[in-house]
């Protein structure tokens, strides 16, 4: 692990392979990637981070912007000295990432979104951010996060793997609840990506859990829809969470992605 710009990076694998870097989703951490880049890390230079907010990342003052998000990926791309990496973000990586490839999609070779949309808070969606920020400064970030957090993660995934559910939770529950403000704050704040989709020219693939309930299948073969080119695949037995929940067949699909752009 090493600090860049106050983010806590961590970096595995050989340099000298092809780079991808990972963008977590919220009120997550880098750890939500650990058992993919345990299956990819021998052939890829896998780096991740804690977005500021969360993790081990600075806190600051908690008035995040997702261009304040996507300049933090940047100084971690620069900082890792990382050559045209792929970029993988999930959710709220998703919508980090979007922006950073429209912002400067020179940076990047390609790009895997997960469980993620392109398009900006509706009204309602506004709301139930400001409902959550409210209640967090209200009740606590434990409330929040028991209303939150078991949404993310398929009913299979919670009667099986109930441990490690709970570890998730009470993860997120140890959050900085200045932070987990930030992070929404952040989203409720971006910019609509959608009109951006179409002038998408490198490599894409979109991947979402079969049963996730925040970013459904449909919503999101529609965004591969939009790119042209882009491969979607679903991941069975999932819901949005899935480097979490699937991680085997996560990390395949991405392999298999990676693969072609090595032969390209």
């Amino acid at each position: 692990m090493r600090t860049i710009n106050g983010l806590n990076v961590s970096e595995h694998g050989n340099p000298d392979n092809p780079a991808v870097v990972f963008v977590h989703g919220f009120i997550y951490t880098q750890a939500m990637w650990t058992k993919m880049i345990e299956f990819l890390k021998d052939d890829y230079y896998c780096v991740a981070y804690d977005v500021r907010g969360l993790g081990a990342s600075e806190v600051g003052d908690g008035q995040y912007t997702m261009e304040s998000f996507v300049d933090d990926l940047s100084a971690v791309v620069e900082g890792t000295r990382l050559d045209r990496p792929v970029l993988c973000g999930l959710s709220m990586g998703g919508y980090l990432g979007f922006r950073a490839l429209e912002r400067d999609p020179k940076k990047f070779r390609a790009a895997a979104m997960l469980d993620t949309r392109a398009a900006a808070d509706d009204n309602a969606a506004k709301l139930r951010r400001a409902a959550g920020i409210k209640q967090i400064t209200e009740d606590g970030l434990g409330a929040f996060v028991d209303g939150f957090l078991p949404k993310c993660f398929s009913d299979r995934f919670k009667s099986e793997e109930e441990a490690e559910f709970r570890r998730h939770m009470d993860a997120a529950k140890a959050a900085d609840p200045k932070g987990v403000k930030g992070c929404a704050l952040a989203m409720q704040g971006r910019t609509d990506s959608t009109a951006f989709l179409a002038t998408i020219d490198f490599p894409t693939l979109l991947l979402c859990g079969e049963h996730d309930a925040l970013s459904p299948v449909e919503e999101m073969r529609a965004i591969a829809d939009e790119i042209p080119g882009a491969a979607f695949r679903v991941i069975p037995e999932s819901g949005h969470m899935t480097p979490i929940e699937q991680p085997s067949a996560t990390a395949d699909r991405l392999r298999e992605f990676l693969s072609t752009l090595s032969k390209g």
